[in-house]
């Protein structure tokens, strides 16, 4: 897979693309991920890449033309793919979506900065705009980077197990089951017997189980929507009564079942 991030800083991902999995993944030729300043592609004088915004108003304003010709000599260096704009206005990330993305042979990520960047730029140069959530970052990269660390984990070969990225959270619409590791007892808490018992049938049963309470605990938007059996919306609906009736939620917990 190939990425290429535009970007007025491109320093700002030399450390996340070279530590850790991702940069395992481009040592091992898995992944490609390059940046692009914008700035030397700016035909005025001293690579100004924004301007004040016509109509007025605070803040500047990215202006088109580095934009279109840096998205167009990245393509022209044959990175392919769509072109992705992050943007507070675009479609929210889903674990969904990522999961088009990694089915790709690549994509690439425009990185927005001061107020914005001049409609004519995403008209000509860009396929899609994308957003993290309902929130304001200063500029694009941090979600660029986001983007590119989850779609690189469903990457053929960049995680240690095939196993790692099909059971984690998102990934059959709910949120992961609770983890444990030694040891088996600290501060008087214990690892559930079921996981030590060696009984796999049985650990499977219960990690679905889990994985269904917590997500109706934590995101009850997501458990509504996720795929199960009636019996299981049902036994998970009574399980969270049962606890909420022996456990009451502490003051300004609204989260109902």
């Amino acid at each position: 897979m190939k990425i290429a991030i535009l970007t007025i800083f491109p320093d700002m991902f030399v450390s996340p693309l070279s530590v850790s999995i991702l940069g395992r993944a481009r040592d091992e030729g898995l992944l490609t991920v390059d940046t692009v300043d914008i700035r030397p592609y700016s035909a005025m004088k001293h690579k100004n890449t924004d301007d004040y915004p016509f109509g007025g108003g605070a803040g500047m304003v990215m202006t088109p033309q580095p934009i279109v010709d840096a998205v167009e000599a990245t393509r022209a260096r044959g990175y392919t793919g769509p072109c992705l704009y992050m943007s507070p206005r675009g479609k929210p990330l889903t674990q969904k979506k990522v999961r088009e993305l990694a089915r790709l042979d690549g994509f690439l990520l425009l990185c927005g900065h001061y107020e914005g960047v001049d409609e004519r730029a995403l008209q000509l140069a860009v396929d899609e705009e994308i957003s993290l959530g309902d929130f304001v970052l200063t500029g694009g990269e941090l979600a660029a980077m986001a983007i590119v660390d989850a779609v690189s984990r469903l990457v053929p070969g960049v995680l240690g197990s095939s196993e790692s990225a099909v059971e984690e959270s998102f990934s059959d619409g709910l949120l992961e089951y609770p983890q444990y590791s030694r040891p088996r007892e600290y501060r008087g808490l214990t690892v559930p017997e079921v996981l030590v018992n060696g009984n796999h049938a049985e650990i499977n049963r219960w990690r679905r189980k889990q994985a269904l309470l917590e997500t109706l605990r934590r995101r009850p938007d997501v458990f509504d929507k996720a795929p199960m059996t009636e019996k299981e919306r049902a036994e998970t609906l009574a399980a969270l009564r049962e606890e909420t009736e022996t456990h009451p939620p502490e003051s300004g917990d609204t989260t109902t079942p």
